[in-house]
């Protein structure tokens, strides 16, 4: 008898045919019935029966009413009925039915019926994409909705232990995906095709099938949680063993070995033929798969490469650098340069480059990579030998060309002017795209165009590039990770902080690697200093600076080195770095002054000059600007607007000529480069008229606004702080500001220092500064700000 009996005092069957018929029955209890109710198992047969026994009851007719008729034999249902003259009614699974009887079809029930059920089984109102989302899962079946309900899937247990073996071997085999294979079927079940049709409508019979034969949700979940286990087993293993000789795909059914236990040679083969299916789109699950076979009894060097390369591509490295580091002793030359090459990329990760050049030249496999860690180092000329004698015996395929090619773009990158560098690379990565499923790469040609479109002002290419390789699933999550953060250093270089702050929030939480800690923690670094974040960049600070000591300086790092730069200028913590801009200038030394790659340091160290007040330091950073203006549009822009920056710290500038210089910088992208310029000019003039000029300059170079984001540190915007001050406190903060002492800007003021002493006292408690030095940092960020009228 169906649950459902003992959950309601008087339970009425939901299936609207069955309340049709009840209805009938209750208007005229002795009128003569012979009913055949049919439908497979679980759709209510048994509920009807006990409705209607119950009904024929309370109205003193004496019916026959037969449950699973289909299990009696003719002769024996024949008996049951003999001298019957009142109601009859029989319930069966499908069958043919005898002539004289009507027939009662009942089946699935609709979304309204399944709502019915909820509300009987639970006694509440059914939420109506509740019952759409049970009628979805149960296919409308009364009694996998009921036990779905009532959390009783385990019930079925005992039913599918008494099935026809051919029926429960059917069953496991849909449940792991091969239902529609009849070949296979036949092959499993040892059966003709004549003979399946049979067995499937056992399968059928057992109410567990959807119209199309194959197993609703909740049969799955029913048939694998609670199918003997041992027969499912051998039933799935048998089904590998099935599509390995055949050469067929594995993945569906090795999948659903995963957790059961399942060892041996036909078990490991599958696991590690589905791994390597799997690997390509899903590096977590090749990862599992390729354990398990190891777990299975594989231990073979294949079979560790590939697990190296699936954890290495998850993002566990670990496992990765374990697994690779023990393949670097094994006998069979191929082996250790597996290991190598996978030890090489978990180190170029780790920030160890030079280490990582020299296993991938060891591995004798990999000399592209190789030379690129090389030019990352400072080794130039080791590269060029390695990319003009390449190994013997490695194939031209598509991802050995495009790792070339990305070689020697970045050789390129470092000779002359390299105005084709990022051409090369970018056609390295549009070649590496439809080649790179499952290749473990110790950076991308996406992430290095990137950078070189970074170092080069080519804001937009830099973003497309990546975008492309994030949306691609270029080097899998490994990659991911350097991806999003590049296209917030994108961001955040363009002045859209807002956007830039959803890349860094989107990896934030997550363990990283040496490399992509750098640059998560100085695009923090960044933010907190262009949003005027004075809390936000000393607490990033500390960050940054521990994530710079653990990365190697080399030429791919030089972005995240120089706004570490800036915010040690801010901080009082530049002469920290002086070792690290030694390494810096050495390597760049090493490989010529490569143009491409030194402007934008340089750049950098001027601002932290600036900020320093540094006139000496300042000067030197504009002769090596200057020394390379010739090589193009950004260097020449990044020069000129150098000059500009002397000038407004000199006191003597042409308003025209900052305009200028900071209308280049923001038609190359650096809106918030070219705001800063024209805002320092402002306040740095007495000339009305001119500061008009530049503060209106100033409000058109502005990128976007950042977003505040919830529990972000509440240091006043431009606006708002600003608005809080007096006109005569604005006075007094612009004089300071510029350098004036008290007594200077009492002076111009015609007031007494004391009485300046006392406004800036004034000042610093309404935009709630912690000390003097805070305060004056606090008020250049403001008053440099397009906003700042």
């Amino acid at each position: 008898m169906n649950t459902l009996l003992t959950q309601v005092p008087r339970p009425v069957p939901v299936h609207p045919a069955a309340r049709q018929l009840l209805d009938r029955v209750a208007a005229d209890p002795a009128a003569p019935l012979r009913l055949a109710v049919v439908a497979p198992g679980g759709y209510g047969k048994s509920v009807l029966l006990a409705a209607l026994d119950r009904r024929y009851r309370e109205a003193g007719v004496d019916a026959v009413l037969v449950d699973d008729a289909d299990r009696l034999g003719p002769d024996q249902l024949e008996d049951l009925l003999t001298g019957a003259d009142g109601p009859i009614v029989v319930a069966h699974r499908p069958a043919a039915v005898a002539p004289g009887w009507t027939v009662l079809q009942l089946g699935p029930l609709g979304v309204e019926d399944v709502a019915r059920l909820i509300s009987a089984v639970t006694g509440s109102p059914a939420d109506p994409a509740a019952a759409a989302e049970l009628h979805a899962r149960s296919g409308g079946v009364p009694r996998l909705a009921e036990r779905a309900l009532l959390g009783r899937l385990e019930e079925f247990r005992p039913e599918l232990d008494e099935l026809d073996d051919d029926v429960l071997r059917y069953l496991i085999a849909a449940e792991a995906g091969a239902g529609r294979n009849l070949d296979l079927l036949c092959a499993l079940l040892d059966r003709r095709p004549d003979q399946l049709p049979a067995i499937v409508e056992g399968a059928r019979a057992t109410g567990l099938l959807a119209p199309d034969d194959t197993l609703l949700p909740l049969a799955a979940a029913a048939v694998r949680d609670f199918g003997p286990p041992a027969r499912r087993l051998t039933t799935v293993q048998r089904l590998v063993e099935l599509q390995l000789a055949n050469g067929l795909p594995v993945l569906d059914l090795a999948r659903s070995l995963l957790g059961t236990g399942s060892s041996g040679a036909s078990a490991a083969a599958a696991f590690a033929a589905a791994a390597a299916e799997a690997l390509p789109a899903d590096a977590h699950l090749a990862t599992r798969l390729f354990e398990a076979a190891a777990e299975a009894g594989d231990r073979s060097p294949a079979v560790t490469a590939g697990w190296a390369r699936a954890a290495a591509l998850s993002g566990d490295l670990d496992t990765a650098l374990r697994l690779g580091d023990g393949m670097l002793g094994a006998a069979d030359p191929e082996t250790r340069a597996a290991g190598a090459e996978i030890a090489a990329t978990v180190l170029a990760h780790r920030g160890e480059l030079a280490r990582s050049a020299e296993l991938y030249h060891w591995a004798g496999r990999a000399d592209a990579f190789s030379a690129t860690a090389l030019v990352g180092t400072g080794d130039l000329e080791g590269a060029r030998r390695l990319l003009d004698s390449p190994a013997p015996g490695v194939a031209p395929t598509l991802f050995a060309g495009a790792a070339t090619r990305m070689a020697r773009g970045i050789v390129d990158s470092v000779s002359g002017c390299a105005t084709e560098t990022l051409s090369t690379l970018l056609g390295a990565a549009t070649m590496l795209e439809p080649a790179l499923g499952g290749m473990l790469l110790p950076d991308s040609p996406a992430a290095l165009a990137a950078l070189v479109a970074l170092h080069t002002g080519e804001l937009a290419l830099a973003e497309s590039v990546l975008t492309r390789a994030l949306d691609g699933g270029t080097g899998g999550d490994l990659l991911a990770v350097r991806h999003r953060l590049l296209l917030g250093w994108v961001a955040m270089t363009a002045g859209d902080l807002a956007a830039a702050a959803e890349h860094r929030d989107a990896v934030a939480g997550r363990s990283l690697e040496a490399r992509d800690e750098l640059f998560f923690a100085t695009l923090e670094l960044g933010l907190a200093r262009r949003a005027s974040d004075l809390v936000g960049l000393q607490r990033s600070w500390n960050r940054a600076y521990q994530a710079s000591m653990r990365q190697q300086t080399d030429l791919f790092t030089l972005l995240p080195l120089g706004e570490l730069a800036i915010a040690a200028a801010r901080t009082g913590a530049f002469a920290k770095l002086s070792g690290q801009f030694e390494r810096a200038h050495s390597l760049l030394a090493r490989l010529g002054e490569p143009p491409l790659w030194t402007v934008s340091l340089v750049w950098h160290e001027l601002h932290a000059a600036i900020t320093l007040e540094d006139a000496d330091a300042v000067k030197a950073h504009l002769a090596t600007l200057t020394t390379h203006a010739h090589c193009g549009r950004h260097p020449r822009a990044l020069a000129t607007a150098a000059q500009g920056w002397l000038a407004v710290l000199g006191g003597g500038f042409d308003p025209d000529a900052i305009t200028a210089a900071a209308a280049e910088l923001h038609d190359l992208g650096l809106r918030w480069d070219a705001a800063r310029l024209a805002g320092q000019a402002a306040i740095r003039t007495s000339d009305r008229k001119a500061m008009v000029q530049l503060l209106e300059a100033a409000r058109q170079f502005q990128g976007p606004p950042a977003r505040r984001e919830p529990g972000a540190s509440s240091e006043p915007a431009a606006g708002a702080g600003l608005a809080a001050l007096s006109e005569r406190e604005l006075e007094v903060a612009r004089l300071v500001v510029e350098g004036l002492t008290y007594k200077q800007a009492g002076s111009k003021l015609f007031i007494s220092g004391k009485t300046v002493e006392h406004h800036m006292a004034r000042i610093r408690g309404k935009l709630g500064a912690a000390d003097r030095r805070e305060l004056l940092a606090t008020l250049r960020e403001l008053l440099s700000r397009p906003d700042a009228t």
